[in-house]
């Protein structure tokens, strides 16, 4: 009887790979559908993403993306549980991830540098990070940031224990520093642009100015070990059709910038075209082709990060990310 249910079961599955195939062969052109999830709101870090699809370069690649907010469950439990296919995250919070064992890998660095640091504005005095003493600082509530504080000041004999931290959750910088706090953690190509835009003067100190172990990638493109091993092939299809787009963000900012707010007509367009021509020559920067990522970027900050306590034990960092997906340089 189990001999006679194992060869129907085979005989099934069979003529379930007649019909598919068979379907295949009558529509060529049938997509794949698969998920990419964003880390937050869209932006200007995405513009790559939505390229891709205004052009047709997922479509090319057989693919046809949903791209989807990431709600209260984050972009790495979702990439990681097999809900989304792929997603946006960075390197601070994907570290994270893998040395809790959360099976996310990086496949692709959407900025080659941090662009993030403290702002201010002028009138707060905050011009180096001994000036954070006895200020305010507003934040998310994540102990990487009283960690990076503490290192800046460090490094200037200053005490971070007189930085009063507090979390302005959804409030804006803007405002923020209007009502109570004095400086911020920002990303200069969307908050800071906005400043110029506002005829608001910053100080600005980008993290990259002292250490070069905080100039890690942010964000990243994900997808979970799992996708990885068994369909690189969709894989490798996807990263090809966004480096595609985010090369068009590159080559064409303002056409670039027209595709996102298109795609998001709530977003402020002004600021969004301000931001693209800021942001496009930084997404490949000084890498020899987009995306690119170096095992010595991830080894640095995972290191700053142990060294801070911020993670239980050390970083097996070549599992953290791959190159793999990338097109050649030639392509």
């Amino acid at each position: 009887m189990k001999k006679a249910l194992m060869i129907l079961a085979i005989l099934i599955a069979a003529g379930c790979s007649s019909e598919n195939n068979a379907s295949q062969q009558e529509d060529p052109q049938a997509l794949q559908n698969v998920s990419l999830v964003l880390d937050w709101t869209p932006n200007t870090n995405h513009t790559g993403l939505y390229a891709a699809q205004d052009q047709g370069f997922f479509e090319e690649e057989g693919l046809n993306v949903e791209i989807i907010m990431p709600g209260e469950a984050g972009a790495d439990q979702l990439v990681a549980s097999g809900k989304a296919d792929f997603g946006v995250s960075a390197q601070e919070t994907l570290t994270e991830a893998r040395v809790q064992d959360i099976p996310i890998v990086s496949i692709a660095a959407i900025i080659q540098h941090n662009t993030s640091g403290f702002a201010s504005p002028v009138n707060k005095g905050i011009t180096s990070p001994k000036d954070f003493e006895g200020k305010t600082y507003g934040g998310w509530g994540a102990p990487v940031e009283k960690a990076v504080i503490s290192s800046l000041m460090k490094q200037e004999n200053a005490n971070a224990e007189t930085v009063d931290i507090i979390n302005m959750g959804d409030t804006d910088f803007f405002t923020a520093v209007e009502r109570d706090i004095d400086f911020a953690w920002i990303y200069y190509g969307w908050t800071g642009v906005e400043a110029e835009l506002r005829g608001e003067e910053l100080n600005m100190l980008y993290l990259t100015d002292y250490s070069e172990k905080l100039d890690y990638y942010t964000p990243v493109l994900t997808a979970s070990e799992n996708t990885i091993k068994n369909d690189p092939k969709t894989v490798k299809a996807f990263v090809s059709a966004v480096s595609k787009g985010y090369q068009f963000a590159i080559d064409h900012p303002d056409e670039a910038a027209d595709i996102l707010i298109e795609a998001v007509p709530d977003l402020d367009a002004e600021l969004v075209k301000a931001s693209q021509e800021w942001l496009s020559p930084k997404y490949q920067d000084d890498a020899s082709r987009w995306g690119e990522q170096k095992q010595e970027t991830w080894e640095n900050y995972a290191e700053w990060m142990y060294e801070n306590e911020l993670l239980d034990h050390e970083l097996e960092a070549d599992k953290a990310f791959t190159n793999q997906f990338l097109p050649n340089k030639e392509d």
